[in-house]
């Protein structure tokens, strides 16, 4: 149960990081109150996560999970570059979530 938290953590930060762009530096009330609402929400599955999951894992995950999906959003949603470098970038943070995924699963 932990991992599914921590993973409905991470997407909650893409959707909390996209509206954070769309709000106008917080001007616009529905994207903030989007953001805000998904950021406490976040923040709150990420603590019940770790409650069972080591600190460095359970931070590196959700921060993963967050940073390469809000790339994903960039890329598909917003138009932003999808240069060979950035697309490396991105599946080797891919391949840090799943190496500490990996490596928990024998402690879990």
């Amino acid at each position: 149960m932990p991992w599914l938290y921590l993973v409905l953590a991470g997407f909650l930060e893409i959707v909390w990081a996209f509206f954070m762009k769309k709000s106008g530096g917080f001007s616009l009330p529905v994207p903030t109150a989007i953001t805000l609402v998904a950021m406490i929400a976040s923040f709150a599955l990420l603590s019940a996560a770790m409650r069972v999951l080591p600190l460095g894992t359970a931070y590196a995950v959700w921060t993963g999970i967050g940073t390469v999906g809000a790339f994903i959003v960039g890329v598909v949603v917003l138009g932003e570059s999808a240069t060979p470098a950035r697309l490396a970038a991105a599946a080797l943070i891919l391949a840090g979530i799943a190496l500490m995924k990996v490596s928990e699963a024998g402690g879990t």
